[in-house]
């Protein structure tokens, strides 16, 4: 099923995720599915649970549409991190453009670490302690930024947040249009 993604200014995107107790969340394996078929939908790589109205520490990737002879590693890069928390970041900052699901018609260069290293259960509820450098290092830094509250527009330089500050305001008003199921404040 197709969920709506909350749109800039839901306050459900401001808040921390808290870790879940995956041995009782009933419904866990109908969310992971559900949370695919939505960042399918709307042409995502990536999906985190405040995006979908839930204060729960988890967030989905799949990085094989993007895969190419540049980048074959990308085939198989189709993850479920529950739980996570980053434990080190390390390598240059790196700057490249980032969007958003949450942000729609945004897309700004933001700064990142290029290797990091993360901790999480995977969709079979195995620990996982794995460190990712590069674009999937980026990729996942922008989806456990949701979780921890933070958007990427928080990252971008001042200069470049006053001259989305119009756009971000009319998504607080409500004003967005989107080719997938949305759900804003008002």
């Amino acid at each position: 099923m197709i969920l709506p993604i909350y749109i800039y200014g839901h306050p459900v995107l401001r808040k921390v995720a808290q870790d879940i107790d995956p041995e009782n969340y009933s419904h866990l394996k109908e969310l992971i599915d559900n949370m695919f078929e939505t960042m399918y939908g709307a042409d995502g790589v990536g999906l985190a649970g405040p995006q979908v109205g839930l204060e729960d520490r988890i967030f989905v990737v799949d990085l094989s549409p993007l895969a190419s002879e540049e980048h074959p590693e990308f085939k198989d890069f189709k993850k479920v991190f529950i739980n996570a928390h980053i434990t080190e970041r390390n390598g240059e900052m790196e700057s490249a453009e980032e969007g958003c699901l949450s942000i729609p018609g945004i897309h700004e260069k933001v700064p990142r670490e290029d290797e990091i290293r993360i901790q999480y259960l995977d969709e079979n509820l195995q620990a996982q302690d794995e460190v990712y450098s590069g674009y999937m290092a980026r990729v996942i830094q922008h989806e456990y930024d949701h979780i921890e509250g933070i958007l990427f527009i928080d990252k971008i330089s001042p200069l470049r947040k006053r001259m989305v500050k119009g756009k971000l305001s009319n998504m607080e008003k409500g004003k967005v249009a989107c080719e997938y199921k949305i759900r804003t404040v008002r």
